[in-house]
Parts: structure tokens; sequence; C-alpha cells
């Protein structure tokens, strides 16, 4: 069985044409932590063509901002939220081994304009 995503509009805007906004619930943060070492995500190289193609290389990063994104949807729709406005995504180093992606945004409550 294939767990049911929410129903939560993800959008990098600050509004939503057509929809108003009834209720601001606040910040949602959505986090993606990943290793700094290649090897420990599958990758024989990052740069040479040993190993990895680029497409790997490519898809390994946008799986772990999808993973952020999915999460903070997760929090969004457990506080009451049928949308996220204005998100973002940021990244850091916690230690030297491991990175976190961090996808935010503002958790509303939006309705369609009549």
């Amino acid at each position: 069985m294939v767990p049911t995503m929410p129903k939560v509009l993800v959008t990098t805007t600050e509004t939503i044409p057509g929809f108003r906004i009834l209720k601001v619930l606040g910040p949602v943060v959505g986090v993606a932590a990943r290793t700094k070492s290649p090897y420990t995500e599958g990758l024989k190289s990052m740069s040479d063509g040993h190993g990895a193609t680029p497409h790997q290389r490519r898809d390994v990063m946008v799986h772990s901002r999808f993973e952020a994104v999915n999460n903070m949807i997760e929090q969004a729709a457990m506080i009451g939220a049928n949308a996220v406005l204005a998100m973002r995504f940021d990244h850091r180093g916690v230690t030297e081994v491991w990175n976190e992606i961090c996808a935010y945004g503002t958790a509303v409550w939006v309705e369609s304009e009549p």
C-alpha cells in the first residue's frame, strides 16, 4: 500500500491567485539529512566518469529536496493547513559529515474566492 500524501498546495509565491487566506497557521519546516560523503549516497565519483552518471547524481540531489518538501507538507497538514506559501530551500552543514536540506514556508488555510 502506497501512503497518500496530504492535499496541501505548495507555492513559492506569497499569494495564490483566485484564493484568499483565511488563517495563517505559522511557519512549517521539512528537513532531509544527507551525508557529505558521495560514497554513502551510493556514488563512486562526483567529478569523473567512474561511477554514477550526472543523471544519478542529479537524482540524489532532487530526491533530497523532494524529501524535505514532503516532510514540510506533512507538518503543514498536521496543523490543519491546506497550503504553504512562500516556500524556500536552505541547506547547511550540521557536522563535518552531515548536511541538512530544509524546505520551509508559511502554513495557511485558503479558500477559493467566489
